[in-house]
């Protein structure tokens, strides 16, 4: 790209905004937030002013269709991602989009397709496959220090909700109180999910697993006293790769513990890695690694290089990984190759994945993959 400055549209003025999304782009000196979008325009122009972006609207169709925005930044509630996000490729936008774009992996293969037809770049918000120590791990399988993997291991996991008064932000309310819907699955599972189909570098065969509800009525925001929800707040599933590697992956916000709660392990014949993320006692992560000739593991220094500009261990997870996934994006834009990691393939990949969790649940059986087309 010739033009020194990509402008983004920043569609959502919410937490995860104000935390990590602007000051992401903020932080990049390549990139200009020239409008932030949100349909409640006080909220918008609330956090602009913090921010010093320049303009606000509570019409994200003006947003994105603006002649001077190259990419969308999609920090809405779930249920309204598919429709912008599309709106957003067709208006010849790269688009940045929290997850999931869509419930059903089909619907995000088709936005994928859309992307790849108009040349555009794509990314979900996978914000932990960004974080130094993940990053660092990824090098490390990259250059043979597992050798064949035989097992990963993923957890993400959080007592954020452990309290039924702590109010959820986003629950689809159900009519149908009967069948459990999914909540930490889709919201907490994927990003390990994510992760693991990285470090092994190919796709699952088969899955099986289960979702539970440990506490049935809870509080959510905008509603009055608690209600009944029949949604996973913890599950578990087990899968196999094409490569013969065995997974197991648990996500819950009802399990004590700290922000992020992610922790990913991989076991292969020539060593093991554990990456843990998890904010405790000031620090955002460590990496630990054993090898057959040295069991015990072993805590590393992650290399300087790994980290965004002036990034380091103290700095809060939620603006040094998304700092470095802005980074990543820009890159690839300003680019303009084929490299493109965690788009919305990979997206659709995670979700076809929490697709087939949900029917293994539901039919109690194993399932292959990939699904019906």
């Amino acid at each position: 790209m010739t033009q020194e400055k990509l402008c983004v549209a920043v569609l959502g003025a919410g937490k995860w905004a104000e935390f990590a999304h602007i000051p992401g782009w903020l932080r990049d000196p390549r990139a200009e937030v020239v409008v932030l979008a949100d349909v409640e325009a006080q909220r918008a122009e609330a956090l602009a002013s913090g921010f010093a972006i320049p303009e606000t609207t509570n019409d994200w169709q003006a947003a994105i269709s603006r002649a001077d925005v190259d990419v969308v930044d999609i920090v809405t509630p779930s249920h309204t991602h598919h429709e912008l996000a599309r709106a957003a490729l067709e208006s010849g936008k790269h688009v940045l989009c929290e997850k999931p774009v869509a419930y059903d992996f089909r619907e995000t293969l088709e936005a994928a397709a859309l992307a790849k037809k108009r040349s555009l770049k794509t990314k979900l918000g996978f914000t932990f496959r960004y974080s130094p120590g993940i990053q660092y791990a990824k090098s490390l399988i990259d250059e043979g220090f597992v050798g064949r993997p035989y097992f990963f291991n993923g957890y993400e996991q959080n007592s954020q909700w452990l309290d039924p008064d702590e109010p959820l932000r986003q629950a689809q309310i159900e009519s149908d109180t009967k069948t459990i819907q999914t909540q930490s699955l889709e919201g907490y599972g994927a990003p390990i999910i994510d992760i693991g189909h990285w470090w092994v570098g190919c796709d699952l065969t088969r899955v099986t697993g289960i979702m539970q509800n440990f506490i049935p009525e809870r509080r959510v925001r905008g509603f009055e006293g608690r209600r009944r929800m029949n949604i996973d707040d913890g599950d578990v599933f087990i899968g196999e790769y094409t490569n013969g590697t065995l997974t197991s992956i648990q996500s819950s916000f009802v399990t004590i513990g700290n922000y992020p709660g992610v922790e990913a392990r991989i076991y292969g014949e020539k060593g093991a890695i554990i990456c843990r993320l998890v904010e405790e006692f000031g620090v955002a992560e460590t990496i630990r690694i054993a090898t057959p000739d040295d069991v015990e593991f072993k805590e590393q220094t992650i290399p300087e290089r790994f980290y965004p500009a002036a990034g380091h261990a103290r700095e809060s997870w939620r603006s040094l990984f998304y700092a470095n996934l802005i980074k990543d994006f820009i890159d690839e834009i300003q680019d303009e190759g084929e490299r493109n990691q965690g788009n919305f393939v990979d997206g659709a990949w995670v979700q076809e994945t929490i697709n087939a969790v949900e029917i293994a649940h539901h039919e109690k059986r194993w399932v292959s993959l990939p699904l019906p087309r």
